[in-house]
């Protein structure tokens, strides 16, 4: 089964991904992890991402598309993917069409407040990147990750500011891809504001694990 995750930043699409990609097999990937693998590894269009990025200019839909399509092109897809934060635009949607036509959307439905408390109260490990939460998830020892021992701090992305001008990102670029999906009949709307295991089987309901 193929899957893009569609919502809001904190909506909880990563969570969500771990358990359905660990319960179904398949691959959690985001466009970050395809740039920084390819930049990584020095691939052809590692190299060209990485001439972009240090010039400081966007990546192009084009080549974004590029890189999602040979991802999926690996061995670890051939029983399906979950796409976490792809595509981003209609232009990047209408290409990603002819390249994979099979594929169901998952949207995470999340109300503005509660994108706000859970990305303001999150925090991350500097070390090995674990995520925490100051209310729902705290690390044992105040200010030190569990799993490695490492410092736990807050994103800037994370802050109030920043998380305001992220969600009218969303907004602009992201949210007109509900309606194109929706016209296509091919969009499930799940409610993000249950907890993670609670979503889950919700979820599983509607794609049973085969």
């Amino acid at each position: 089964m193929n899957f893009i995750f569609l919502g809001p930043p904190g909506a909880g699409k990563g969570s969500l991904a771990v358990k359905v990609a660990e319960d179904y097999k398949i691959p959690h990937i985001s466009t970050g992890d395809i740039f920084r693998a390819n930049i990584k590894n020095q691939t052809p269009l590692g190299i060209k991402v990485k001439a972009i990025i240090d010039s400081g200019s966007l990546v192009s839909d084009d080549l974004t598309c590029e890189l999602v399509k040979d991802r999926i092109s690996q061995d670890d897809c051939k029983n399906g993917f979950i796409l976490d934060g792809f595509p981003r635009t209609i232009p990047q949607a209408e290409m990603f069409v002819s390249i994979c036509p099979d594929v169901a959307v998952v949207n995470f439905q999340a109300a503005d407040d509660l994108v706000i408390k859970r990305l303001s109260t999150r925090r991350v490990c500097k070390a090995c990147g674990a995520n925490y939460n100051v209310l729902t998830l705290p690390p044992k020892v105040e200010g030190v990750c569990d799993k490695c021992g490492g410092e736990i701090y807050q994103r800037d992305d994370d802050k109030q500011e920043s998380i305001m001008h992220r969600m009218e990102v969303y907004r602009e670029q992201t949210e007109p891809l509900i309606k194109f999906y929706s016209d296509k009949g091919n969009i499930y709307n799940f409610d993000s504001a249950i907890e993670t295991d609670v979503l889950l089987g919700e979820f599983k309901k509607v794609f049973p694990v085969k």
